[in-house]
Protein backbone atom coordinates (compact mmCIF):
# COMPACT_ATOMS: atom_id res chain seq x y z
CA UNK A 1 0.00 0.00 0.00
CA UNK A 2 1.37 3.42 -0.95
CA UNK A 3 0.46 6.78 0.56
CA UNK A 4 1.62 10.31 -0.14
CA UNK A 5 4.09 9.48 -2.91
CA UNK A 6 3.03 12.37 -5.20
CA UNK A 7 2.61 9.98 -8.17
CA UNK A 8 -1.07 10.82 -8.40
CA UNK A 9 -4.28 9.48 -7.02
CA UNK A 10 -6.51 7.24 -9.11
CA UNK A 11 -10.16 8.07 -8.54
CA UNK A 12 -12.39 5.24 -9.78
CA UNK A 13 -16.12 5.54 -10.34
CA UNK A 14 -17.54 2.04 -10.72
CA UNK A 15 -21.15 1.81 -11.90
CA UNK A 16 -23.91 -0.65 -12.67
CA UNK A 17 -26.70 0.50 -14.95
CA UNK A 18 -30.39 -0.27 -14.47
CA UNK A 19 -30.72 -1.00 -18.19
CA UNK A 20 -28.84 -4.28 -18.63
CA UNK A 21 -29.28 -4.38 -22.41
CA UNK A 22 -28.46 -0.92 -23.74
CA UNK A 23 -25.84 0.57 -21.40
CA UNK A 24 -23.01 0.09 -23.90
CA UNK A 25 -24.72 2.54 -26.26
CA UNK A 26 -23.95 5.24 -23.69
CA UNK A 27 -20.18 4.64 -23.73
CA UNK A 28 -19.24 7.18 -26.46
CA UNK A 29 -21.37 9.82 -24.76
CA UNK A 30 -19.90 9.04 -21.32
CA UNK A 31 -16.35 9.08 -22.71
CA UNK A 32 -16.98 12.47 -24.28
CA UNK A 33 -18.44 13.70 -21.00
CA UNK A 34 -15.47 12.59 -18.89
CA UNK A 35 -12.87 13.77 -21.43
CA UNK A 36 -13.93 17.27 -20.32
CA UNK A 37 -12.51 16.43 -16.88
CA UNK A 38 -9.05 16.97 -18.41
CA UNK A 39 -9.87 20.68 -18.30
CA UNK A 40 -10.21 20.53 -14.49
CA UNK A 41 -7.04 21.66 -12.75
CA UNK A 42 -5.26 18.72 -11.16
CA UNK A 43 -6.67 15.98 -13.43
CA UNK A 44 -4.13 14.46 -15.80
CA UNK A 45 -5.86 11.44 -17.36
CA UNK A 46 -9.22 9.77 -17.87
CA UNK A 47 -9.74 6.12 -18.79
CA UNK A 48 -12.92 4.09 -19.21
CA UNK A 49 -13.05 0.33 -18.76
CA UNK A 50 -16.21 -1.53 -19.75
CA UNK A 51 -16.89 -4.93 -18.26
CA UNK A 52 -16.22 -8.07 -20.25
CA UNK A 53 -18.68 -10.00 -18.08
CA UNK A 54 -22.41 -10.41 -18.53
CA UNK A 55 -22.95 -11.85 -15.06
CA UNK A 56 -25.82 -10.27 -13.19
CA UNK A 57 -23.72 -9.55 -10.10
CA UNK A 58 -21.03 -7.55 -11.97
CA UNK A 59 -20.64 -3.82 -12.45
CA UNK A 60 -20.68 -2.49 -16.02
CA UNK A 61 -18.19 0.37 -16.18
CA UNK A 62 -15.19 1.81 -14.36
CA UNK A 63 -14.13 5.39 -14.98
CA UNK A 64 -10.60 6.06 -13.74
CA UNK A 65 -9.28 9.60 -13.33
CA UNK A 66 -5.68 10.34 -12.37
CA UNK A 67 -5.47 13.43 -10.22
CA UNK A 68 -3.78 15.27 -7.43
CA UNK A 69 -5.40 15.72 -4.03
CA UNK A 70 -6.33 19.24 -5.14
CA UNK A 71 -7.70 17.78 -8.37
CA UNK A 72 -10.18 15.73 -6.35
CA UNK A 73 -11.45 18.87 -4.62
CA UNK A 74 -11.71 20.63 -7.99
CA UNK A 75 -13.45 17.65 -9.59
CA UNK A 76 -16.04 17.42 -6.80
CA UNK A 77 -17.23 20.95 -7.57
CA UNK A 78 -16.78 20.79 -11.37
CA UNK A 79 -19.54 20.80 -13.96
CA UNK A 80 -18.27 17.40 -15.14
CA UNK A 81 -19.02 15.86 -11.75
CA UNK A 82 -22.28 17.73 -11.14
CA UNK A 83 -23.59 17.02 -14.66
CA UNK A 84 -22.64 13.33 -14.33
CA UNK A 85 -24.76 13.05 -11.21
CA UNK A 86 -27.62 15.07 -12.71
CA UNK A 87 -27.71 13.43 -16.17
CA UNK A 88 -26.72 9.85 -15.38
CA UNK A 89 -27.58 9.34 -11.72
CA UNK A 90 -31.09 8.03 -12.39
CA UNK A 91 -29.70 5.49 -14.89
CA UNK A 92 -27.53 3.83 -12.24
CA UNK A 93 -28.57 0.92 -10.11
CA UNK A 94 -25.45 1.24 -7.98
CA UNK A 95 -22.18 3.14 -7.79
CA UNK A 96 -18.92 2.65 -5.91
CA UNK A 97 -16.10 5.15 -5.52
CA UNK A 98 -12.57 3.85 -4.92
CA UNK A 99 -9.41 5.94 -4.63
CA UNK A 100 -5.87 4.55 -4.66
CA UNK A 101 -2.29 5.63 -5.26
CA UNK A 102 0.32 3.90 -7.41
CA UNK A 103 3.89 3.53 -6.25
Amino acid sequence: MFHGNNKGMRHCIIVKFKDRENWRKLLPEIKNHFDKALEVEGISSVKLYDSCSTRENRFHLMIELTMTDEGLLNFDKSDVHLDWKKNYGDMLESKTIFDYERG
